[in-house]
């Protein structure tokens, strides 16, 4: 066995570890693993570029990367803010329970490109999420906020993960019956879509548990985060009463 075609993999470790430029970094472990395997330089090249045609419509995604900032240039967000600060029934917990019930079901669905970090949880979930937190809270120290962004994110990791699985053609249930084929276990695709249904409403009652209690947390870290502000105030005061002097 060749073991110097994992040198590819040390590649990427080292460089991501030294934070170096991740495209140079893969494209360095590609041509490293290719030259291990017996590959010459234009055997790997050629690789390359055939690897690219052929999955070109992954980069068509990016494309709505530079919509999504002009829209958030001219007020994207900000309206966003105004639309659910209208709602008094909102709050950030019930605006994720939400989400998390539209990613999940969509993505059981097959339409697991409708939501994702850049196209929706960046410039509408998690303004909305704290939009519902100001209307109750008034303005929110950085940490809550944090929370709140931090919260949007894994609820779309949630909900995407757990309900993509019950779509049969999509990669992971292809890469299970794969994987089990190997082994000797034949299963259709169906029947591992099937109970991956179990699975994904376990996971929405955990996570949907921890969002309709996080309007409780956020609560009381608004509240300490002011309460150790106003102590900070009060103790820098007297501090200043005394340098007068």
């Amino acid at each position: 066995m060749n073991l110097l075609v994992l040198i590819g993999v040390v590649i990427v470790i080292v460089g991501f570890v030294l934070r170096l430029n991740p495209l140079l970094v893969v494209t360095v472990a590609g041509l490293a693993t290719g030259l291990a395997g017996g590959l010459n330089l234009i055997a790997v090249v050629e690789a390359f570029g055939k690897s690219f045609i052929e999955n070109r419509y992954v980069a068509i995604v990016w494309m709505v990367l530079p919509v999504i900032g002009v829209l958030e240039r001219y007020g994207l967000q900000e309206r966003t803010r105004q639309l659910v600060s209208r709602v008094h029934a909102a709050t950030t917990g019930r605006v994720l329970l939400s989400y998390l019930a539209v990613r999940q079901v969509t993505a059981a669905l097959g339409l697991t490109s409708l939501g994702g970090h850049a196209q929706m949880v960046r410039p509408l979930i998690a303004p909305m999420a704290e939009a519902a937190a100001e209307t109750r809270h008034g303005e929110l120290p950085r940490a809550v906020s944090e929370r709140i962004r931090a919260y949007a994110a894994a609820t779309d990791n949630v909900g995407l993960f757990f309900g993509e699985d019950i779509f049969i053609a999509i990669g992971s249930i292809l890469l299970i019956r794969g994987f089990l084929e190997q082994n000797g276990i034949l299963l259709e695709p169906a029947r591992l879509a099937l109970w991956a249904i179990p699975t994904a409403i376990a996971a929405f009652v955990v996570h949907g548990s921890r969002m309709l209690l996080l309007d409780r947390r956020l609560a009381a870290q608004v509240r300490a985060a002011r309460a150790a502000d106003e102590r900070a105030r009060d103790g820098a005061a007297p501090a200043a009463a005394e340098g007068g002097r």
